[in-house]
């Protein structure tokens, strides 16, 4: 096989971007690699489908977390998105850039060039907006972002009684201020999930100077002295060899780190221990994880209000049809339509946690399966937007089919703890308003007998009940694993290119800051090609 110019290891959100924008130019030879399949199901595009491609080997990858300490030693179910477009195929499709503030410490921890005048470009570049035609937004770019479709009286219910709670409306939480309550925007178009496959790669896919390889597992990265040369490959039991000048690692928050350690760049100790050849001694390869951890408020309903009959049993039948033929209806709904950004104390910069509301309610099944449950129900969770807890993501095998040991260390500190308790409490006093009166029926969660809800019962429910937002990064953190560029430091030739060079993670959802950092390296990458 001829050497490309381009390698590309992952599809996901970040890699179908790179794969774009560099093979935009002819004479550049770009080679994609995924390790799961195409995109062709119709659960990668029905956007209720997310429920379903959940722990289904198909697409997701399945992994979970090592007992956490602070969660009563309960591993975490940790979904990340195997196919085409990566998790953009199987997440919530909720858009949120984050803050100023956010990049204000990337560039902080060394992220030079990455404040928010430095993003925002690459925000507008990416989006084709539907509502907002302001400097903030963008209407050109690949990426649709658009509006609710499924607007349903009980979410105008619910936000009545945030405002009820002194919390404003805000029609556009990527606007001049993230704070206050509304409606969030999906990355969809007329109803469908728009990933960054559909986005990015689909247009880009008939281009002679694209390769697009699936169900391909790169089983390391091959090194001449410091320069990555090339990566060498599996599928069906044949090994292969890929040559490249240049090798981007997009793999995510998870799979990078772990191909990096795979590939002998880490903490020399721990690759000797396991038998790997150390080729670079980088030993904050993994370190510095954060993921987002939510907890959740679920109330009983009128079934008339509830989301759940609509897609169990026969009701699914419509609800697929009116999908099919008119792209509405409740299979047209992402994670949550509304939700809220609020301060949880004064003297803050910016909005410390976030809100998602849904009228309706699930359960993990003992497959680990989303389900909706039996009884009409709605769900409102709370977040913490900027976590001090740091974990880890580490390889303990030289295998490359093994998972690799992740521990997110949820709730290590104590402002975690007591943000997240001072959460649950407003919005809890959310559903205690006028508003919500004659909507609701008994709690379910917390559960009921804790009738006394005070600081400590409620930091027990969250022990028990808190699970991830599927927002994982920082395992390969600019200025610690990679430069301002994005070049992994002390090597040439290899670049990492996803969620894990955040040096926080954003105060919001983490699919559009992903995309951004992409579009921006991508820039970089063409402007400096050789």
């Amino acid at each position: 096989m001829g050497e490309h110019d381009y390698v590309i290891v992952g599809a996901g959100s970040a890699g179908c971007v790179l794969a774009n924008r560099l093979s935009a130019d002819p004479r550049t030879s770009v080679c994609l690699l995924e390790a799961g399949g195409g995109d062709k199901s119709p659960l990668l595009h029905v956007p209720a489908g997310w429920a379903a491609t959940f722990n289904n080997k198909k697409f997701d990858w399945a992994y979970e977390t090592e007992p956490e300490p602070e969660l009563n030693n309960r591993r975490i179910f940790w979904p990340r998105g195997k196919a085409l477009g990566g998790s953009s195929s199987i997440n919530g499709m909720i858009y949120i850039r984050g803050v100023p503030l956010d990049f204000a410490a990337w560039e902080q921890a060394g992220a030079k060039g990455w404040s928010w005048e430095d993003v925002l470009p690459y925000f507008v570049k990416a989006e084709r907006q539907q509502t907002f035609d302001d400097s903030l937004h963008g209407s050109e770019g690949p990426l649709h972002v658009q509006d609710v479709v499924d607007k349903r009286p009980i979410h105008e219910t619910f936000l009545d009684a945030m405002e009820e709670q002194g919390v404003p409306r805000n029609a556009d939480f990527n606007g001049v201020d993230q704070a206050g309550c509304g409606y969030y925007q999906f990355t969809q178009k007329n109803g469908r999930r728009w990933s960054a496959a559909s986005a990015y790669l689909n247009p880009a896919r008939g281009r002679s100077n694209l390769d697009i390889k699936t169900n391909v597992q790169t089983q390391r990265i091959i090194f001449e002295g410091k320069k990555a040369i090339g990566v060498e490959t599996e599928r069906s039991g044949r090994v292969e060899v890929i040559k490249a000048r240049h090798v981007i690692v997009s793999c995510g928050a998870i799979g990078s780190p772990q191909l990096l350690e795979l590939s002998g760049v880490g903490d020399s100790e721990r690759l000797s221990t396991l038998g790997i050849n150390v080729n670079h001694h980088l030993p904050d390869v993994g370190e510095h994880l954060q993921d987002h951890l939510l907890s959740k408020i679920v109330y009983g309903t009128r079934p008339d209000l509830s989301f759940n009959r609509e897609v169990t049993g026969a009701r699914l039948v419509p609800a697929a049809l009116k999908w099919f033929f008119m792209r509405k209806g409740p299979l047209t709904t992402g994670s949550a339509p509304v939700g809220a950004f609020l301060y949880t104390r004064d003297g803050l910069e910016a909005p410390d946690i976030q809100v998602h509301f849904a009228s309706g309610a699930t359960l993990y099944n003992e497959e680990g399966k989303i389900r909706a449950l039996a009884e009409p129900a709605m769900t409102a969770v709370v977040n913490q937007s900027r976590p001090e807890s740091r974990g880890s993501i580490h390889i303990n095998s030289a295998d490359h089919r093994q998972h690799p040991q992740i521990k997110a260390n949820y709730l290590s500190t104590e402002l975690d703890r007591r943000t997240m308790v001072d959460g649950m409490k407003l919005l809890l006093k959310v559903f205690e308003s006028k508003a919500l009166a004659s909507s609701i029926t008994s709690r379910l969660a917390p559960f009921p007998e804790l009738s006394e809800l005070d600081d400590e019962a409620l930091l027990d429910h969250i022990r028990e009940d808190a699970s991830t937002v599927y927002h994982p990064t920082s395992t390969c953190s600019i200025g610690k694993v990679v430069d301002e560029n994005l070049r992994v430091k002390g090597l040439e030739g290899l670049s990492v290119v996803d969620a894990s060079v955040m040096p926080y993670v954003v105060s919001g959802n983490t699919n559009a800051a992903t995309i951004m950092l992409a579009e921006k390296n991508a820039d970089y990458l063409v402007a400096n090609a050789k």
